[in-house]
């Protein structure tokens, strides 16, 4: 469903734009024959109910005319949440200092998920401290964008 989720992203972004709304990612989810496509949307003032329901209108009508999904669907649309997806490296940029989770599509070192402090994005890289190594010092990785599978937040409480 890769292939599908960017043609979407593609298309939806400028109708969740065009109401003053950043698309923070869009995914199918679910069997295939009836698929889920969820939309997180975040704005300068956070997202509420309203917000989520003016969205979804807007994106049901795109949906309507462009028909990118042949069959059944649902369609949710919802803040990011606490533990926000990062999507594009503009998104590893604004929160650079954060705790965030990283699940990669090949391992880098013999791993593939990596929790740490996101120290950097160096051109194509997101620079990662991870954990403690022996004699206190923390390993630093540099990840691949391309290669990164998913990324989220680690939420703080």
């Amino acid at each position: 469903m890769r292939g599908i989720e960017t043609k979407l992203r593609d298309l939806l972004e400028s109708g969740v734009h065009a109401l003053g709304f950043e698309m923070v990612d869009a995914e199918l989810v679910g069997h295939p024959r009836h698929p889920t496509l969820r939309v997180y949307i975040d704005g300068p003032e956070g997202v509420v109910v309203d917000d989520c329901a003016r969205v979804s209108r807007q994106l049901s009508a795109v949906l309507d005319v462009d028909n990118p999904l042949s069959g059944r669907f649902t369609l949710e649309v919802s803040s990011p949440g606490l533990d926000r997806p990062l999507v594009k490296l503009d998104d590893f940029r604004r929160f650079v200092g954060e705790t965030v989770k990283i699940r990669l599509r090949h391992a880098v070192e013999g791993r593939k998920n990596f929790t740490g402090r996101l120290m950097d994005v160096a051109g194509e890289r997101v620079v990662l401290e991870v954990g403690e190594a022996p004699g206190g010092v923390k390993e630093q990785f540099q990840l691949e964008f391309a290669d990164i599978d998913r990324a989220r937040l680690v939420p703080k409480f």
